[in-house]
């Protein structure tokens, strides 16, 4: 069984507090040996995250993984190997990701009955952590993303504090603000750092999927805390940017709130799904 620690909602300005109904991790609790162990596995995983994701980093992984040359099969099948990843340190489940993914999907099909393109969003967002089935170590596959080639803004976990070692921050070309960027050029000229959000998009982008762009946002930005979260980053957003993330928005209401006890029978919700896939996103794919 592959175990992943998926740290994104953990430590960040917009869910800090010990409170929380979900993502309670503990860790105002300083007596607790299990939340602290826990603080620090965080840490040191945004620790080697900061430490290794540079623009010649991702531009590597880009050219790795966006051939999509590592394997051909359905999205449901996609979805089936994630029964084989389970996020040990989350605290919300303890079950395969798959639950996770149709309890999403469930949650947005209640709100959203007519918008079958976003349920399906729900059900797809996270098919990209079949990388870390596939070998790829945790710090780059799941945590809050960040534009690689400028300087983290204030709200990106440990912002102070893991990025020491990172090369590019001694390197004037990426250290300020800017960067090696254009103020308001849009999300789509930025090089963000790599992990599952990007690399489900370029499969979805690849595969030519029919999903509208609403969707496209949602996939490749919903880890994007700094932004969606935080109002961080505008300076590098265009129109179409600030317009899309309305919906990055509603989108992670389900994502992060959507985990429940009563598990979701996949079984009997397979044919509904299947007909979304068979419309947006339809036979063998590459990955």
């Amino acid at each position: 069984m592959t175990t992943i620690l998926d740290p994104s909602p953990v430590h960040r300005p917009d869910m800090e507090g010990c409170d929380k109904n979900f993502r309670n991790f503990e860790v105002c609790n300083q007596n607790s040996e299990e939340a602290n162990s826990h603080t620090d596995q965080v840490r040191n995983t945004y620790q080697l995250m900061h430490t290794h994701q540079t623009v010649d980093f991702v531009r590597r992984k880009m050219e790795q993984w966006c051939k999509l040359d590592h394997a051909q099969m359905t999205m449901l099948e996609c979805l089936e190997e994630l029964n084989n990843l389970v996020d040990e340190s989350d605290p919300d489940v303890d079950v395969p990701n798959i639950y996770h993914a149709f309890q999403t999907a469930e949650s947005i099909r209640e709100k959203h009955p007519d918008n079958d393109w976003l349920q399906l969003t729900g059900l797809i967002h996270d098919a990209g952590k079949i990388m870390a089935i596939w070998g790829e170590p945790q710090w780059c596959v799941v945590g809050d993303t960040f534009p690689t080639g400028c300087l983290p803004a204030e709200s990106v976990v440990f912002r102070h504090s893991t990025f020491q070692d990172n090369p590019d921050m001694k390197d004037p070309k990426f250290n300020t603000k800017l960067g090696m960027y254009e103020e308001n050029c849009g999300l789509d000229k930025v090089l963000m750092s790599w992990g599952h959000d990007e690399y489900m998009y370029r499969v979805l982008k690849g595969n030519n999927a029919t999903l509208p762009e609403e969707a496209l946002y949602a996939i490749r930005f919903h880890s994007f805390y700094p932004w969606h979260g935080s109002g961080d980053y505008d300076y590098l957003c265009n129109n179409k940017d600030r317009e899309m993330l309305a919906w990055v928005k509603e989108f992670n209401k389900f994502d992060l709130y959507s985990k429940a006890d009563d598990l979701p029978d996949i079984d009997a919700l397979k044919p509904y799904y299947q007909g979304l896939i068979d419309k947006y996103i339809p036979g063998k794919l590459r990955w």
